[in-house]
């Protein structure tokens, strides 16, 4: 999803603009040190937001929304609009899973939970009457495919009935496809239906790897709808991928990296797998047997960065590869990059409107995230309440944080003056305690720290999730524990 950065209250927003270097190093890789990885390689947040999501409560409420909201209509100058609609519905169930999601072969639970999320996008854009451009459109799920051509053109006009959408050369609107329920006939109606940008779940090509994980998905279907998606005229295809798969192998990664630089996508996202069965039910399925070795999945991420770099890929950041001239690659060397609840993004300046059960929307100076189940979705719709369930709304120390990790996260440094300017502090007083932890990372090669900037360096790259732990007040109070996947 889409968060935004938030100024100081009372201060002018301030561009904290990328240090000159920054284009040079992007473009160059990154330094992969396997021993430096497997020494300080832990569990820790991805910093899809901050305050991460495990972070909101429920003192946070309907109403607590709807004065977040109120206090944009009261400070004026709103900013354009990003969207996020949840699918929850899956055919199937892949083990690897830990989305929220609803398995399904009934297809009239489709219909019911479309009635009401139409309902509560009518709720939502009287909110926002004025002020309700959107820039951004993200689909996400479970599958967003499982719906019907009929169904999606339904909810699509809907969508523009309530809400004035940006020209399409403007907007960025983005579904996840699961190749195995598309043709390439529905690639082309999605196209129609006013979607530019597709992003495409492969996770590995190999047979074996595939059975595993309960997601049998030949190629030729994969590149079926790539084609298509060219030919229907989406502006960038994306492929995800995943490392750390049962039956997985150095030999078997080698020739899906060998396929997906054949097929030539936009972006390329390489996760690593978290395997956190405790916390999500499919994933007891998995043979943990069947894992491969720490050792070999950080020497398949090596990989994976050689290969896609040789490739022409620029590393983005996490597990984010791009095109040199993709928008990621562009805003990155600009230093307009921003990370939210999908990972890179373009649109930095926009407030997020969440849709669909466990959607999770930033208005203003807050997180909101609706309820889980079905049943709590209709129900709060029913009595004509916005299903919030939880959230947090955000203080001074918040906000600083969280521009601060946003740099580091999206540019790899932080201007040091910049961000002074942006809120009412003295960098190394107010951090003076992170600063002396950063010492050690210091030591480790992983960021230098001089009067004005604060750089991360080739080599602490895929270790930005650490250095960006240090400044999370919040891990302080209490344990990272198994909540969080592997930093590495």
């Amino acid at each position: 999803m889409h968060a935004t950065v938030l100024p100081a209250v009372g201060k002018p927003v301030v561009p904290i603009l990328a240090h000159p270097a920054t284009q040079t190093a992007a473009a160059s890789g990154v330094d992969v040190d396997l021993d430096l990885l497997k020494r300080l390689g832990r569990n820790g947040p991805r910093y899809t937001s901050y305050p991460t999501a495990d972070r909101f409560d429920d003192k946070f409420g309907y109403r607590d929304y709807l004065h977040a909201v109120a206090g944009l209509l009261t400070r004026g100058g709103a900013r354009p609009l990003s969207l996020y609609l949840h699918i929850p519905f899956c055919d199937t169930v892949c083990y690897y899973c830990a989305c929220n999601k609803i398995v399904t072969k009934k297809r009239e639970k489709a219909a019911t939970y479309l009635a009401y999320l139409k309902r509560e996008i009518a709720m939502q854009a009287a909110l926002f009457g004025g002020m309700n451009e959107v820039e951004q459109l993200h689909f996400g799920g479970g599958t967003p495919t499982y719906l019907l051509d009929a169904q999606m053109d339904d909810l699509m006009a809907h969508l523009r009935r309530n809400f004035r959408f940006a020209p399409d050369e403007v907007g960025e609107y983005a579904i996840e496809v699961d190749p195995r329920t598309v043709s390439s006939e529905r690639v082309h109606t999605l196209r129609r239906q006013g979607f530019n940008r597709i992003s495409l779940g492969v996770q590995d090509f190999d047979p074996e790897v595939q059975r595993a994980v309960n997601r049998v998905q030949p190629e030729s279907e994969t590149r079926a709808v790539i084609d298509a998606a060219r030919a229907a005229g989406f502006r960038s295809v994306s492929i995800d991928l995943i490392y750390g798969l049962p039956k997985q192998t150095m030999d078997t990664m080698r020739q899906t990296l060998d396929k997906v630089v054949a097929a030539s996508p936009d972006r390329i996202a390489v996760y690593h797998y978290a395997h956190m069965p405790h916390l999500f039910k499919p994933q007891r399925r998995i043979v943990e047997a069947d894992m491969p070795p720490s050792d070999t999945k950080l020497a398949m991420l090596q990989l994976c960065i050689e290969r896609l770099g040789a490739a022409g890929y620029v590393y983005i950041g996490m597990d984010h590869f791009a095109k040199p001239d993709d928008d990621l690659a562009v805003a990155q060397r600009q230093g307009r990059l921003h990370r939210n609840f999908q990972g890179y993004s373009t649109h930095a300046e926009t407030d997020l409107v969440a849709f669909g059960v466990s959607a999770i929307g930033a208005v203003g100076a807050t997180y909101s995230q609706n309820v889980k189940t079905l049943d709590e979705y209709y129900d709060l719709l029913d009595q004509n309440e916005l299903p919030v369930a939880r959230g947090i709304r955000l203080g001074m120390d918040d906000a600083l944080r969280r521009s601060l990790i946003q740099k580091l996260m999206c540019q790899f440094e932080v201007s040091i003056p910049a961000l002074e300017q942006a809120f009412p502090i003295v960098f190394r007083d107010y951090f003076a305690p992170e600063l002396a932890r950063l010492r050690q990372m210091e030591e480790d090669g992983l960021v230098t720290v001089g009067p004005e900037w604060l750089t991360v360096t080739m080599k602490g790259r895929l270790l930005i999730r650490n250095v960006c732990m240090v400044f999370d007040r919040y891990l302080a109070a209490r344990s990272e524990g198994p909540r969080y996947s592997q930093t590495v």
